[in-house]
C-alpha cells in the first residue's frame, strides 16, 4: 500500500489498532512517548495520576523556571510527595535508568572481585555510547567498574557488569522484575544502559523511587557522591575521571549544589536530558526528579536545584499530593497497573512485560472491524481536532514549551564513541 497523506495513514493505523484485540496492540502503547496514569490505579495517590501541577498548601513553586515535561519533588525519608507535574507521564529515561540498573546488580558482586574483560562483553556496547574507556584484557575490580558506571555513565561498563550477571536479556528480565517489586509500573525496560531504544520507557514517580531505594544502600549512595576516581589504563597506569553530576562536581559553570548527595544524570539525542538528584540539609532529605526540559544541557540541572531550593524552604508548609510506595517484598501494598485505554497506562507497557501476541483467529475478527470503524474516521477526526484546538485556546490553560532534542553542550568535551560509528548518545 502506497502512503498517501500523513493523515490518513494516521488514521488507518489508530483505527485499526482500535479494531484488535487489547492484546494485540499493547507493545505500541508501551513505545508511544508518553502516557499519563489512571486516577483510580494511579501509584502514589490519586493527584499523581492528574496531569500538570500538583501542589497544596505552599507557594512559590517557580513554574516560570520550570520547561520540564515532567518533574517530582519528594522527601526521601517519609516518601511524601510534596509537588508535581506529570507525575506517571512515560518518557525516555536515558541513563537515569542505569539507577534500576544498579539496585538491581550491586549487590551480587563483592566490591573487591576482579574480572578480566573479554571482547564479548563489549562487542554489543551501541554505537554512540558514553564510554568510560573499557579494555578488552585488563582487569578491572567491581568497584572500579561501578565508578564506571555512576561516574562516567560508561555503557561499557554496564555491558560488562551485565554479562558478568548472566548476559544482557537476563539483566533486563530482572531489572523489569525489581521495577515491578518497587512498583514502578510506568517503567518498560529494554536495554540496562538507558540507551534510545523503541519502548524503553520511565517518569518522574518510578526515578525517583529508583533513586530512593538506591540510596538505602551504603555502596550505591557512595558510588554516586563520587567526584573523582582513578581508573585502570592498563598495567599500572590509570587515569582520572569524573563524575558528569554538574551539580556535584561544580562543571560548565554551575554551582555545586549544597548538601547534594548524588544520584544519577543523563542524556540521549532522543530523550533529551534527565536528572534525579537527592540533596540533605538540617537532616531532611529531599528527592527531585526532573525530565526532558525544554533546552539548554544545564536546563535539566539549574530546574532540580530551583526545586531543592523550593523544597528545603516553601515545601515545608506543603501537605503531600501523594507518596512514594514501598516495595512489595517489603510489605508495600500492590496497586493493580490500569487498564489499557486512550489516556491510560497501559497493563502491559506500565508494568514492562511484553504482551502475548493474540491468536491468528483474534487478529481476523480484529480487522473485520476496521471497514466499520473507518466508515466514521472522517468526522471523528475533525470532531478530534475541534477539541484539541478549542483546548488550546482555552484560557487559563499552561503547558511548557514543547521539548525538542537537546543539543550537545558547545563546552563540554565530545563522549567517546565507538569508531563504527552510530547513534548519539550521552550522559
Amino acid at each position: 500500500m502506497r502512503e498517501s497523506t500523513r493523515l490518513s495513514r494516521r488514521a488507518v493505523l489508530g483505527l485499526t489498532a482500535a479494531a484488535l484485540p487489547t492484546s494485540a496492540v499493547l507493545p505500541l502503547t508501551a513505545a508511544a512517548p508518553a502516557h499519563a496514569a489512571s486516577p483510580a490505579t494511579a501509584i502514589g495517590g490519586e493527584r499523581l495520576a492528574r496531569g500538570g501541577l500538583q501542589v497544596d498548601g505552599a507557594a512559590a513553586v517557580p513554574t516560570k523556571l520550570l520547561t520540564a515535561r515532567a518533574w517530582l519533588v519528594a522527601d526521601g525519608t517519609t516518601g511524601e510527595v510534596l509537588a508535581s507535574f506529570n507525575a506517571h507521564q512515560r518518557l525516555a529515561p536515558a541513563s537515569t535508568l542505569k539507577m534500576l540498573f544498579a539496585d538491581t546488580v550491586l549487590k551480587k558482586f563483592d566490591r573487591t572481585e576482579k574480572y578480566t574483560v573479554k571482547d564479548s562483553d563489549i562487542s554489543d556496547v551501541p554505537a554512540g555510547s558514553s564510554l568510560v574507556g573499557i579494555k578488552a584484557g585488563i582487569t578491572y575490580t567491581v568497584e572500579q567498574l561501578w565508578q564506571g558506571v555512576f561516574l562516567r555513565s560508561g555503557n561499557d561498563a554496564v555491558h560488562v557488569l551485565a554479562h558478568m550477571n548472566g548476559g544482557i536479556a537476563k539483566t533486563v528480565a530482572e531489572m523489569q522484575a525489581r521495577a515491578q517489586d518497587l512498583q514502578a509500573l510506568d517503567t518498560h525496560v529494554v536495554s540496562p544502559d538507558g540507551f534510545d531504544h523503541p519502548g524503553q520507557l520511565s517518569s518522574a514517580y518510578d526515578l525517583t523511587l529508583f533513586a530512593r531505594h538506591g540510596l538505602a544502600d551504603p555502596d550505591f549512595r557512595g558510588y554516586c557522591g563520587t567526584r573523582i576516581a582513578n581508573f585502570p589504563a592498563g598495567g599500572k597506569k590509570t587515569f582520572q575521571i569524573q563524575n558528569t553530576d554538574r551539580l556535584l562536581t561544580g562543571a560548565w559553570g554551575l554551582k555545586t549544589y549544597d548538601g547534594l548527595i548524588g544520584v544519577k544524570n543523563g542524556y540521549t539525542s532522543h530523550a533529551g536530558n534527565t536528572f534525579t538528584g537527592a540533596a540533605t540539609r538540617d537532616g531532611r532529605t529531599l528527592l527531585v526528579t526532573v525530565m526532558h526540559p525544554a533546552t539548554g544541557s544545564n536546563a535539566v540541572y539549574e530546574q532540580t536545584a530551583a526545586l531543592l531550593d523550593w523544597g528545603f524552604t516553601h515545601g515545608r508548609t506543603a501537605r503531600p499530593v501523594g507518596a512514594l510506595v514501598k516495595p512489595l517484598s517489603e510489605g508495600g501494598a500492590a496497586a493493580s497497573p490500569a487498564p489499557a485505554h486512550a489516556g491510560g497506562q497501559a497493563a502491559a507497557g506500565a508494568a514492562g512485560a511484553p504482551a502475548k501476541g493474540p491468536s491468528a483467529a483474534r487478529l481476523v475478527e480484529g480487522a473485520a472491524g476496521t471497514a466499520a470503524l473507518l466508515a466514521a474516521a472522517g468526522g471523528f477526526l475533525l470532531r478530534r481536532r475541534r477539541r484539541a484546538v478549542e483546548a488550546r485556546e482555552a484560557p487559563g490553560t499552561h503547558r511548557p514549551p514543547a521539548p525538542r532534542a537537546a543539543e550537545p553542550d558547545p563546552q563540554e568535551p565530545p563522549a567517546p564513541t565507538d569508531p563504527s560509528g552510530g547513534g548519539r548518545h550521552r550522559r
